[in-house]
């Protein structure tokens, strides 16, 4: 084809274009597009003003991170009318013109914005933003154009064959624009549904816990053969590949098939939860913070983070110390003098010790959980007294108790008069002794 003949070509278009710029049905469609999205504006507006999740951005309260992300929505309140709006205004349009080009451009044109305003608001990821920018929104513009059938038999011709494989543009831009989408779709979705999960307050803590991990690896198995009918992968092949993971697991993978089934274990019997402060066998403490499916994470006092395979909280014993109940028991000792009134001396450490803000105390508790002071010895230098007393959690980090009331109990001692004994020895020289006698003598 000559350049004359695309000169001609474009003439013609642009005749075309101003015929019908100039026609009575532009002017209509363009006066049903301006009512669809002024329509849509009037409803956007008014439902943001008598919505409460909508109108105010939240701050605080209940599943407030749920309620920042419903509020965001906000923003795509007017996309998403303007497109309802336009999708009856093309039906009215069909119905009163034979041409409706300029409505079906409209409506395509608000779907890309609401898109746009998807990808660019709500996906953080920087290379997965790029993916859906230059790959998803063109397919969506060819698709809504009609012309995305014709783009997509151009890239088909463009291909590799290796052996019996076949691998052509537009199945590595279908694997990689909707593999993505996938991901995308199953990050958001899994960290949406594990929120709503763990907010349902009516269950408690490892019912929550059961159900967030069963819907995540449930999720994760959707994507997983979603992303192989896009691929083109026979759903049957599974069969073998199911054979083939099973003698792996059974051969080379024991060690984590183990951790992961403890894991659904742990999950199912409730025999630990996040919060839980446990004791392992080997003498290391820690406060659980996560509940992963291979390992469990112990947080210390003192900043540090252990990971415990799931499997050692099946085959060896730990103590829990705070799983049915958050109360525990703790004691002191120290020593007075064999002088001292301890009738006189036990009701004020008994105060002292109540006077605490983290020890338990009061009318209302029964009397076993009172504190308390009593003798529990004889010393060679003094009587050895004991402090018992409970609180909510346990005697370190934040609640380091133990320190307080030794420091409350040494001041009062002191105030009082009373003195704390320490050992002391009498020694006589035999010798110097009989000397001495004899010379007396």
């Amino acid at each position: 084809m000559n350049w004359d003949s695309w000169q001609l070509q474009f003439e013609e278009f642009l005749l075309g274009l101003l015929d019908w710029v100039s026609s009575p049905v532009f002017y209509s469609e363009l006066t049903i597009v301006a009512g669809a999205l002024l329509a849509a504006y009037t409803f956007s507006i008014a439902l943001k003003k008598h919505t409460q999740i909508f109108r105010t951005e939240p701050t605080s309260g209940h599943a407030i991170a749920l309620r920042k992300k419903l509020f965001g929505l906000g923003s795509l309140i007017f996309p998403l009318f303007s497109i309802v709006a336009l999708s009856i205004a093309l039906g009215m349009s069909e119905m009163l013109f034979e041409d409706v080009a300029l409505v079906r451009a409209a409506q395509g044109l608000a779907i890309l914005i609401m898109l746009y305003s998807v990808v660019t608001k709500y996906i953080n990821q920087p290379l997965i933003k790029l993916v859906f920018r230059w790959g998803l929104l063109p397919i969506v513009a060819l698709h809504i154009f009609g012309v995305l059938d014709d783009v997509s038999s151009l890239l088909d011709l463009v291909h590799v064959e290796i052996g019996n494989i076949r691998i052509s543009a537009n199945g590595v831009l279908r694997v990689v624009i909707f593999g993505s989408l996938l991901f995308w779709f199953g990050r958001a979705s899994n960290n949406l549904g594990k929120q709503l999960i763990r907010a349902q307050e009516s269950l408690d803590l490892g019912t929550r816990e059961v159900f967030a991990k069963l819907f995540e690896v449930g999720l994760y198995l959707c994507v997983f053969i979603l992303l192989l009918q896009v691929m083109g992968v026979n759903l049957t092949a599974l069969a073998v590949f199911g054979g083939a993971l099973g003698v792996g697991l059974g051969i080379g993978l024991q060690a984590i098939a183990s951790n992961f089934i403890s894991g659904v274990i742990i999950l199912l019997d409730r025999s630990i939860a996040v919060g839980d402060f446990i004791e392992l066998e080997d003498g290391r403490v820690g406060t659980i913070r996560e509940l992963n499916m291979r390992s469990t994470l112990l947080e210390t006092f003192d900043g540090k983070d252990i990971m415990v395979p799931n499997e050692q909280f099946i085959t060896s014993s730990f103590v829990n110390w705070t799983h049915k109940d958050k109360r525990q028991r703790y004691s002191l000792n120290f020593s007075v003098a064999y002088k001292t009134d301890i009738s006189a001396m036990v009701p004020l450490i008994r105060e002292a010790v109540a006077g605490h803000p983290k020890v338990l105390s009061g009318s209302d508790l029964p009397f076993e959980f009172q504190p308390d002071c009593e003798i529990c010895g004889f010393g060679d230098s003094g009587v050895e007294m004991l402090v018992e007393w409970w609180m909510e959690g346990i005697d370190d980090g934040e609640n380091r108790v133990g320190g307080d009331l030794l420091l409350t109990i040494f001041e009062l001692l002191r105030e009082h008069k009373i003195e704390i004994p320490f050992p002391q020895r009498e020694v006589k020289i035999l010798g110097e002794a009989a000397e001495k006698d004899g010379v007396s003598s």
